[in-house]
């Protein structure tokens, strides 16, 4: 299974770079991964119907948690339809797309990237597991409806669909948390196993049953939310400013059935809980009639279907959680129908679409005598989304009838007067089906009375032969439905013992009856569609969901505003009181309220090392001296000395990496606080001063010694022995390294070193965002093309108005250009350079960057790794940066920060996983010993890997920095210096004109 999702992924993630070659004729290659997928999954069919096939990968073992994978009957039938469908639908892509449209790389690659995940997601058998899937499709639901970025429709609708999946998403996810911890597993498979004692029906089950219950009633909350049943189904027709082939895999085939997916998974073991059926039945019922409601009143193609799509998916969730094996197999058999018919249906009107460039049925008109084809591919499609026999439709409507009547009575999970009103819901929907079918069929291809044909432009077989094979596959269904039957039977006997099975005919009976009446009421309907069309008018003074869902986000925007205008009100000492505030009072009131016993043996400085001693009160002077300063440099530079003052105390306590580390990070800090003041006055005003000054004082003085009580009072809270005294024996029998702090970082606890270096790859992207007004990696240009000596230089300004000691500098440097000391360095102005710094940098740099790979590598077993090694790149970066300005930094660093730090997230990532394929856990590491001729014997930790990500991290960050506080603010004083310049050269020119005016 892992292979099959890495060909999907590897794939996805080359296909920019396969667009740029082949164009849109790319599509058919990306379509040939799924159609692989399919083959593997074919030659699957015996072992997962008999008994599944698993494989499972220890992930975090101590909290229950897998990558488990099971692919059972229904994993498989659903795997059918995902990659199958998607494998046409990306083929369908080559030709609805023009080889000049934009981001069909990146587009063709989320696509394929989504049939990947759907597979996982339907395979998954961990509930953690099946979460990530399913957060991942609406991520890419999100990218790919959002597709037309330029337009505001599709952005719009894109976040809209994000934000309501996304909700119902994370309600979800507390339902799986509260279901895994009552079974004491995350495994899908186990937990259906005991689903009777988690659901209250056996004595065990009194204390779980209603954490059972709730999970299982959030659980439904995701899944609603994902299939769009009713009140979230406003997401789905508006999700159709998205291209043909996503609607048509997405919203019919794949992502809104992930939801129903999820509901027959569960069903068989939580159909019995008290929320279970009267949620699904009750919204799935209501779903189903306002998605059909709704659709008659469509005068574009496409939305028709889309609120067709809402009334179905209601219809498939109420049939598969009913919770019989009857149930369980009509609403499979449903499930299958309508991923063929709807899929179809939506690749149809991309062809109209593409073809006339309307989908509106009041311009459409005689499409059908132009486009015969296309036009008997959609009839066949809209027969079996109407039901009409000798189709898929007709096939799984007469089972679900049957199926609901079975459960009547006092034997079937429905009483008399709910089941005859459920049935008579599904009768009323199917007539709402038939009659929008039909209209489907007359909007897109009838010839209207007073209305020219609408010009069609030839289509190529390669276009229609997506949606006629679909077509063909639902005829071939209702002729012929054992193979659906074979297929699906399996998975509906989990319920229980099946007595139903799939057929073409089922004779006269009630669900013929039934669908006899579905038929009339729908050719009723349609014949009477201008006066059901002006009743629907009429009536349209009901609140939409989606004005509903809009007037909810804009009063969540008001509020927000408003907290934001009373607490962001500019003040740093109003931001600075209230955090010093929280932090101070906050731990004061723990303490009173538990009263802890005071700690003994505490200290503050070490007797036996006076120097400690010298170092402290260098600190406090240091801080003392940055309140009194007068001038931004300076209290930049007492604030450092305080952090070298720190990085010394960690040195003389025996800490090296700390020391190391705090001494690097300080130099970073200090030049990047160096670096933006150049934008702010050099003065400071009189901080102490003003009506807040006693108020300032006490918030310090408390919030000083506050953090040194909490100190103290921490040291003495312990009682058991720390987790760290096992530390040592880990880091090097786990770890395989003697440097305790780094393998901590990269081994033993990797899992909060992966999260922090996120956190700083998300706050750097956020951060960039609202710095780079263009692209983040815009190059300044290439060197040769700028003029010697003109960065930093004033223009406008008569070079000869120089004094001699400038032009002493200049002529210094022009008789070293032959050979410079930097490759920049000639394009800054004379006045910038300074000859010593040049020579000391290039006499540097290569030196420091060796040592931070030395660092790096030599992390594991001596004072380093891959911080501190990124940190030394960086700081020989920035001098680089110093020496020779913005060009040389872009000579040294020619890459994107941006691109860096996602290829570092990456790499620790992948180092991460690896272990994974070969039978280990996530983050584990092992030891390789080898010997190389000159090294002789080698031990190489694969956790190293891992630093390297790390590295990388530390590097684009600096180089972003550099790039953003630095180039930037560079050329924004340089604009300014010229425009100045400009202004007083005019100046100068207006007053002499004025001058010769008077003489």
């Amino acid at each position: 299974m892992i292979p099959v999702l890495a060909l999907h992924y590897a794939v996805a993630a080359g296909a920019p770079w396969i667009f740029r070659r082949w164009g849109r004729a790319s599509f058919f290659l990306l379509a040939a991964v799924p159609a692989v997928s399919l083959v593997w999954l074919i030659l699957q069919h015996d072992a997962a119907y008999g008994g599944g096939l698993e494989e499972t990968y220890a992930f975090v073992p101590a909290l229950h948690f897998d990558v488990a994978f099971r692919i059972d009957p229904l994993a498989w039938v659903m795997g059918l339809l995902v990659l199958g469908v998607g494998a046409l639908v990306l083929a369908y892509c080559a030709r609805y797309f023009k080889d000049d449209d934009d981001g069909l790389g990146g587009f063709g690659g989320q696509l394929l990237a989504f049939a990947g995940t759907m597979l996982g997601l339907v395979a998954s058998d961990d509930l953690i597991s099946l979460y990530v899937f399913w957060e991942i499709t609406s991520v890419l639901s999100f990218l790919l409806i959002g597709y037309a970025r330029a337009r505001l429709a599709a952005r719009r609708s894109a976040v809209q669909a994000l934000v309501v999946t996304t909700a119902g998403g994370l309600a979800m996810l507390v339902g799986l948390v509260l279901i895994g911890n009552a079974a004491g597993t995350y495994r899908i498979s186990e937990i259906l196993g005991q689903a009777g004692e988690l659901s209250g029906s056996t004595p065990a089950a009194e204390n779980t049953s209603g954490a059972v219950a709730a999970g299982a009633l959030l659980v439904l909350v995701g899944a609603l939310s994902k299939s769009a049943l009713v009140p979230f189904h406003f997401w789905l027709p508006a999700a159709m400013a998205a291209p043909a082939p996503v609607s048509a895999y997405l919203h019919a085939a794949a992502m809104v059935k992930a939801g129903v997916y999820l509901v027959a998974r569960l069903a068989p073991g939580f159909a019995d809980t008290p929320f279970w059926r009267p949620v699904v039945l009750g919204f799935g019922a209501v779903t189903l009639l306002v998605g059909g409601y709704r659709a008659l009143r469509q005068t574009d193609i496409k939305l028709l279907l889309a609120f067709g799509t809402v009334s179905q998916l209601g219809f498939m969730v109420a049939v598969v959680g009913l919770g019989t094996p009857e149930a369980a197999l009509a609403g499979l058999a449903l499930v299958v129908a309508h991923a063929l018919f709807k899929a179809t249906l939506f690749l149809v009107v991309g062809v109209v679409d593409h073809q006339t460039g309307t989908r509106d049925v009041r311009r459409l008109s005689g499409v059908f005598g132009q486009a015969r084809a296309l036009g008997i591919v959609a009839v066949l499609a809209a027969a079996s989304m109407a039901g009409l026999p000798l189709f898929g439709g007709f096939v799984a409507k007469e089972s679900i009838f049957a199926a609901f009547a079975d459960a009547l009575g006092a034997h079937g999970p429905l009483s008399a007067v709910w089941g005859v009103v459920i049935l008579a819901v599904f009768v009323v929907g199917s007539a709402l089906t038939v009659a929008y079918s039909a209209r489907f069929i007359w909007g897109a291809f009838a010839r209207k009375p007073g209305r020219p044909n609408t010009p069609f432009k030839p289509v190529t077989a390669v276009f229609v032969g997506p949606p006629a094979l679909l077509a063909i596959l639902g005829l071939v269904y209702g002729v012929w439905p054992a193979a659906v039957d074979a297929w699906a039977a399996p998975a509906a006997k989990v319920t229980g013992e099946l007595t139903a099975h799939l057929s073409a005919w089922h004779g006269f009976g009630l669900p013929l009856a039934l669908s006899a009446a579905a038929w009339a009421g729908g050719a009723l309907l349609f014949r009477r569609r201008d006066a059901v069309f002006r009743a629907q008018m009429a009536l349209s003074g009901f609140p939409a969901a989606e004005r509903i869902y809009r007037g909810l986000i804009g009063a969540i925007d008001d509020t927000a505003i408003w907290v934001t205008g009373r607490t962001q009100r500019g003040s740093l000492f109003f931001y600075l009181a209230v955090i010093l505030s929280v932090a101070t009072l906050l731990p004061l009131a723990v303490i009173l309220l538990t009263r802890p016993a005071i700690p003994g043996g505490a200290y503050f400085l070490d007797p036996n090392s006076p120097l400690q001693a010298v170092v402290g009160i260098a600190i406090a002077i240091g801080a003392l001296a940055a309140v009194r300063a007068n001038k931004r440099f300076l209290a930049v530079l007492m604030v450092s000395v305080t952090g070298y003052g720190i990085a010394l105390i960690f040195a003389l306590q025996g800490a090296p990496d700390l020391a190391m580390t705090q001494l690097l990070v300080e130099t970073i800090v200090l030049v990047a606080f160096v670096l933006g003041m150049r934008r702010l006055p050099a003065q400071l005003r009189d901080r102490t001063g003003g009506a807040y000054r006693v108020a300032r004082i006490i918030i310090a003085v408390l919030f000083g010694g506050m953090v040194v009580v909490a100190g103290m009072f921490t040291m003495g809270a312990r009682h058991a022995a720390p987790i760290s005294l096992q530390f040592p024996e880990l880091a090097y029998s786990e770890g395989g390294g003697n440097n305790i702090v780094n393998v901590t970082l990269v081994d033993i606890r990797a899992w909060d070193t992966f999260g922090e270096i996120s956190v700083l790859v998300l706050a750097a992207t956020g951060i960039a965002s609202l710095i780079y007004i263009s692209h983040r990696g815009r190059r300044p240009g290439p060197v040769h093309e700028v003029e010697t000596g003109s960065v930093g230089r004033v223009r406008g300004v008569d070079p000869s108005s120089r004094g001699g000691a400038e032009l002493a500098v200049a002529r210094t440097f022009q008789s070293v250009e032959r050979d410079p000391w930097l490759v920049a360095g000639r394009t800054l102005a004379p006045e910038r350079r300074s000859i010593i710094f040049e020579v000391i940098t290039r006499l540097i740099f290569h030196s420091m960057v060796l040592f931070s790979l030395y660092l790096l590598l030599a992390g594991h077993n001596a004072p380093g790794g891959g911080f501190a090694g990124g940190l030394v790149a960086g700081i020989a970066l920035t001098i680089r940066y110093l020496a020779g300005g913005r060009f040389e930094l872009h000579e040294a660093a020619p890459f994107n920060p941006g691109v860096l730090l996602g290829v570092g997230l990456a790499v620790a990532a992948l180092a991460g996983a690896v272990p994974l394929l070969v039978g280990g856990q996530v983050l584990q590491s092992a030891t390789i010993a080898l010997w190389l001729p000159v090294f002789g014997d080698v031990k190489f930790v694969t956790s190293t890997l891992f630093d390297v990500g790390v590295y990388l991290i530390v590097v684009g960050l600096v180089i972003d920095v550099l790039r953003s506080l630095g180039s930037h603010i560079d050329e924004q004083i340089e604009d300014q210096s010229r425009t100045e310049a400009r202004r007083g050269l005019q100046s100068l020119r207006e007053n002499r004109q004025r001058e010769r005016e008077r003489a």
